[in-house]
């Protein structure tokens, strides 16, 4: 299936190809290594690109390096990967990822796309090296206060972190807050109105 530029804004036929590529990958290699629930394969143009592909509309124009946290089956840092293929040929992406399977379906996408500007590192987000993200982004990963332990690592000062999260996120910025200090738009999710995309700069210990 081709994605549509309906369902992207501002999509180019080539990105809409490599993102039905994608999915062909996806679809063939999820068998083997689960990359997402094959409930939601049949679903996966708005239930995994759509929602990754809003992020990149909430980053600082300026940023270089974006970095994508327990990337799995490319979620959201391969979408976003593809679109800036295009659309930001200054941003450079790297997808961080300890499971190794996973890890080499994120290179064996990025080889058959033909996409320049993106890496894959296949080691634990704790013991990678701090990557002075302008973007740090994760999706499905951990709950607001471990997430914000990461960001701590790998995002570099002045930058900001995109991390969707679901209904009660309320909670987790409340319990975050507890032994954090930072500044938070919330964000309404484009793909399920009860989520947001929390976008968040200022981070620091309490």
């Amino acid at each position: 299936m081709i994605i549509s530029a309906e369902e992207f804004s501002d999509v180019s036929r080539e990105t809409s190809e490599r993102l039905a590529s994608y999915a062909a990958l996806l679809r063939k290699w999820n068998p083997a290594i689960n990359l997402v629930s094959r409930a939601t394969l049949d679903e996966l143009e708005t239930r995994h690109f759509a929602d990754s592909a809003q992020l990149f509309d909430l980053a600082p124009a300026e940023a270089r390096h974006w970095v994508d946290l327990g990337s799995g089956g490319g979620f959201p840092g391969l979408v976003i990967a593809i679109i800036v293929e295009e659309q930001a040929p200054g941003l450079r992406v790297t997808l961080i990822e300890s499971d190794q399977r996973k890890a080499t379906f994120l290179r064996t996408v990025i080889r058959e796309l033909g996409l320049k500007r993106v890496e894959v590192i296949d080691a634990r987000i704790e013991a990678a090296d701090p990557q002075e993200a302008d973007v740090l982004s994760a999706r499905a990963l951990a709950p607001l206060d471990r997430l914000l332990g990461f960001a701590e690592r790998h995002l570099a000062s002045g930058g900001v972190a995109l991390f969707p999260k679901g209904a009660r996120y309320a909670d987790e910025v409340n319990r975050a807050l507890a032994s954090w200090r930072f500044e938070v738009q919330n964000h309404p999710s484009k793909t399920d109105p009860q989520a947001v995309v929390l976008k968040l700069g200022g981070i620091a210990r309490v």
